[in-house]
């Protein structure tokens, strides 16, 4: 779904009192129910740690590279990570292995493929089944990817994650961004990771470790015609355009959008009429059936921590042995 444009205000005629009262109840409703579900479920353990990067807004911060990146520095560190995701947008409910040569984004989501490309992933409704299954499998540690809110499989640590964006109008769904109260999440999680620039506001007494997104490779040259289909596709164009890019057009799709062929076949059309070339995220980009791929650039972008060390010295507690 696309954000509506009264989430993000919270004064003024843009920020649509009326609906937003009217809408209150609903996530009132929403409120009680994910307290109450928190309260009730005994958390289950498996045999290996598990590391939960979750968000408390709808919509993208950059989760899924930041996962990879984290996962990047426990491999460098002698630990065996795999990664345990509901497989959103996708049709399987697992637990399934995902083998990028085999599954596709209809089949386990476009997360997961991407994940699948750095370490072993399982997709899985049942998040303790799916972590179960990783810990047979031989994973040392186990990062979950979202699920924070989801309270069934018992986590070492709770990484909350939140960027400069903000909270929008500060209110839960369906009257606003929130998956639930910032107290609710601020209680559960053991660190915050910050990602941008400048200062977080929120006040807290939880670690706070920083990151930021880039983008390793400069934009190809040439007119380009951008397409994304994410949480945020506006950061995507940002991105671009600060990194000198020549775009004619942009254009925004809802957040794990599935491309047809027409849908594509017209995005070729309107970029030849600007002689652009077209470019997408890469979550955009392994959505793409194989044969629609032809033709378009897929810009890459990853996650880096300002102080990887002292993150990783705060989760070595919780950690097994490396592997030799």
């Amino acid at each position: 779904m696309r954000a509506p444009a009264f989430w993000n205000h919270k004064h003024g005629t843009m920020a649509a009192p009326l609906t937003r009262a009217l809408l209150s109840p609903l996530s009132w409703l929403v409120i009680m129910a994910g307290r109450a579900r928190q309260r009730r479920v005994i958390p289950t353990h498996v045999p290996v740690p598990v590391i939960c990067l979750g968000n408390v807004t709808l919509g993208g911060t950059g989760k899924t590279p930041l996962t990879l990146a984290l996962a990047t520095h426990l491999q460098a560190a002698g630990q065996n990570p795999a990664f345990l995701s509901r497989g959103y947008g996708g049709k399987l409910r697992g637990p399934v292995l995902v083998e990028p040569s085999h599954h596709s984004a209809r089949d386990v989501g476009d997360e997961a493929l991407l994940l699948a490309q750095c370490a072993p992933t399982v997709i899985a409704r049942d998040r303790v089944a799916g972590a179960r299954r990783l810990a047979a499998q031989g994973a040392s540690v186990i990062i979950m990817d979202d699920g924070f809110q989801n309270p069934y499989l018992a986590k070492d640590a709770s990484l909350l994650v939140i960027d400069n964006n903000g909270f929008g109008n500060g209110r839960v769904f369906p009257a606003g961004p929130l998956r639930e109260p910032l107290a609710d999440a601020l209680a559960r999680a053991n660190a915050i990771i910050f990602m941008g620039d400048g200062e977080m506001k929120v006040e807290t007494d939880l670690p706070v470790f920083r990151a930021a997104l880039v983008n390793p490779e400069a934009p190809p040259q040439g007119p380009l015609l951008a397409f994304a289909g994410i949480g945020r596709p506006q950061k995507f164009f940002d991105a671009l355009r600060g990194g000198g890019a020549d775009l004619v057009q942009e254009i925004a799709f809802d957040d794990h959008h599935p491309y047809s062929a027409t849908e594509i076949a017209r995005l070729h059309s309107w970029a030849a009429g600007e002689n652009a070339t077209l470019i997408t995220t890469e979550k955009d980009y392994v959505r793409l059936p194989e044969p629609l791929r032809e033709g378009i650039i897929a810009w890459p972008v990853e996650a880096r921590f300002e102080d990887a060390d002292a993150l990783m010295t705060r989760l070595a507690p919780m950690l097994n042995e490396p592997n030799s």
